[in-house]
C-alpha cells in the first residue's frame, strides 16, 4: 500500500525520482543534494548508510565520552544487519519470506510468522478497523501495479475488479497461541509495505540503544526516527513542501524521543493517458489514491502514526481536522493536491520557518 519492503531496481541505485518528504538536517546546513544531507564535518558525528525496503536508510549517532567513533560504527552496522533480517522476513518480493509463504498458502493451510512479523499483522489489523478498511494488508493482491523505473505498468479495469474480490483484511486469521497466520480464501497476498517500515526503523534504533547509544537518528525513506539530541541541540528534520519538492515548508526540532512519519504521492509513479499514477493504493477502488498530495506526522512514539499517512492519503483531505480530533497526541499535516494544506495547531507550531531552497 506503501512503501515498498524491496531492494530497488539498478543494483541497489536510487532513482532521482525518489524524494522524501522529510529528511534530517544536520547542524545548521540547509537543503542539500540527497546524498549531502547527513554531511558533518565534527567527527563525534558518526553517520552510515545502506539501500534496504527499496529506499536509503541513514543512521547518524554522536560519540559520547564513553563511546569512540569506531564502537558507533559497529553499532551502526549491527543495526543495519538487524533491519535487513526483518525486511526479509517482511518483504513479498522474497519467496521465502513469511509474508509470500502467507500468500502462497492462502486459502490451504496456516503458516508459522516469526514474532515480529506476527506483531505487524496485528498491528495492520487494527489500523484496519480502526481506519474503516482505508488501511488494507490484503491489497497485495493487486499484483498488476508496477512502479519501478522503466518497467511501470497498470492492471486493466477488469483485473482491478477481480483482484478486488480477494482484498478483505477480514479474511486474515491470526493465532498467538500457534504463531500462525493464514488467509482463507486462495489467490489472497499480503503487503505489508505501509506498516512494515516504521517497525523495522524502530528495531533498528533499539539495536542501538541496546549497544549503550543515547544520542541517535534513523531515517528511511522520509520516516525520521529520533533518540536523544545532535550535541546539546534538537535533530531538526526538514518538511519539504509536497508541491515543490525543491522547497522546505519548515524544520521540525526533536529531542528524547520522537518521530516523524511521511507518506506522499510523488515518490514514486508515473503518467498514463494524462493522469499520474503513484504506489499508495486506495484498498476500496484498487487505484491510486487522489485528492491528498503529502502527509506529515509529528508524535513520540511509533504507534501512534503507524501505518496512517497511507490511510489518511485513502481518506482524502477532509478527513484530517476529524482524525486529529480524535489522536491528539499527533501532530499532522495534510498537503492536497489542490495546493492548500491543512496542519493542525500543534504541528503549526512546530514547524519552524525557513527561506531555504535547493537549486
Amino acid at each position: 500500500m506503501n512503501t515498498d519492503l524491496r531492494m530497488p531496481m539498478g543494483g541497489g541505485r536510487l532513482s532521482r525520482r525518489h524524494f522524501a518528504l522529510a529528511l534530517p538536517l544536520l547542524g545548521a546546513c540547509a537543503l542539500a543534494a540527497p546524498g549531502d544531507v547527513l554531511a558533518s564535518a565534527d567527527p563525534r558525528v558518526q553517520r552510515a548508510s545502506q539501500v534496504l525496503m527499496g529506499t536509503r536508510v541513514d543512521i547518524v549517532t554522536v560519540a559520547t565520552a564513553q563511546r569512540d567513533a569506531s564502537a558507533l560504527q559497529v553499532a551502526m552496522q549491527q543495526a543495519f544487519t538487524e533491519m535487513a533480517r526483518l525486511e526479509a522476513l517482511m518483504s513479498r518480493y522474497r519467496s521465502d519470506s513469511d509474508v509470500s509463504r502467507i500468500g502462497a498458502a492462502a486459502g490451504q493451510r496456516p503458516v508459522t510468522v516469526a514474532p515480529e512479523v506476527m506483531a505487524v499483522l496485528r498491528q495492520a489489523q487494527r489500523l484496519h478497523r480502526a481506519s474503516a478498511g482505508a488501511f488494507d494488508p490484503t491489497i497485495g493482491t493487486l499484483r498488476g501495479w508496477h512502479f519501478e523505473p522503466g518497467q511501470e505498468a497498470a492492471p486493466s479495469p477488469a483485473e482491478i475488479a477481480q483482484a478486488l474480490r480477494l482484498v478483505d483484511a477480514r479474511a486474515l486469521v491470526l493465532n498467538d497461541a500457534s504463531g500462525t497466520a493464514y488467509l482463507t480464501q486462495r489467490g489472497m497476498a499480503l503487503d505489508l509495505g505501509g506498516v512494515a517500515k516504521l517497525p523495522i526503523l524502530q528495531a533498528g534504533l533499539q539495536v542501538l540503544e541496546r549497544a549503550g547509544i543515547a544520542h541517535a537518528l534513523v531515517n528511511g525513506g522520509g520516516d525520521v526516527l529520533v533518540l536523544g539530541s545532535l550535541q546539546g541541540r534538537p535533530w531538526r528534520v526538514g518538511v519539504r513542501d509536497p508541491a515543490a519538492p525543491a522547497q522546505l515548508m519548515g524544520v521540525l526540532e526533536l529531542e528524547g524521543r520522537g518521530v516523524v512519519a511521511s507518506s506522499g504521492d510523488y515518490e514514486r509513479g508515473f503518467v498514463r493517458a494524462g493522469r499520474r499514477l503513484h504506489h499508495i493504493l486506495n484498498p476500496r477502488t484498487g487505484w491510486p489514491t487522489e485528492g491528498v498530495h503529502g502527509v506529515a506526522l509529528l508524535a513520540r512514539n511509533v504507534d501512534a502514526v503507524n501505518g496512517w499517512g497511507a490511510a489518511l492519503m485513502v481518506r482524502g483531505p477532509a478527513h484530517a481536522p476529524a482524525w486529529h480530533a480524535q489522536h491528539a497526541d499527533v501532530e499532522v499535516m495534510v498537503a492536497h493536491a489542490d495546493g492548500k494544506r491543512w496542519c493542525s495547531p500543534g504541528m503549526t507550531a512546530a514547524l519552524k520557518p525557513t527561506a531555504t531552497s535547493q537549486g
